[in-house]
């Protein structure tokens, strides 16, 4: 099949299974958390809601593992995944993408 001048077809994505993603939180958690302590902060791509579910099971896991409230955000391109304040109270805005 030709493509329109120098387009390329958009790649296919497969959808991970359960224990894909199990790994994948696993495996990411101790990454994260790493980053977390080092610098405070975690950014990565996450340009579709299957990426943004992953890496927010992730924030999850990774507050319980260090005990500490952690929060992500994600703008459709990235996710950023931080230490969150305990007590605070966040903006309407920061409230639907909290997860600790």
């Amino acid at each position: 099949m030709s493509h329109a001048s120098g387009t390329q077809p958009a790649p296919r994505r497969t959808p991970l299974d359960a224990e894909e993603k199990a790994r994948g939180v696993a495996n990411f958690s101790t990454l994260v958390a790493q980053e977390l302590l080092g610098s405070g902060r975690f950014r990565v791509s996450a340009d579709t809601p299957e990426m943004v579910e992953l890496f927010q099971a992730v924030a999850r896991r990774v507050g319980e593992m260090l005990r500490r409230p952690v929060i992500s955000y994600a703008n459709g391109r990235y996710i950023v995944i931080t230490f969150g304040q305990e007590g605070a109270s966040l903006s309407p805005a920061e409230e639907p993408a909290q997860h600790r």
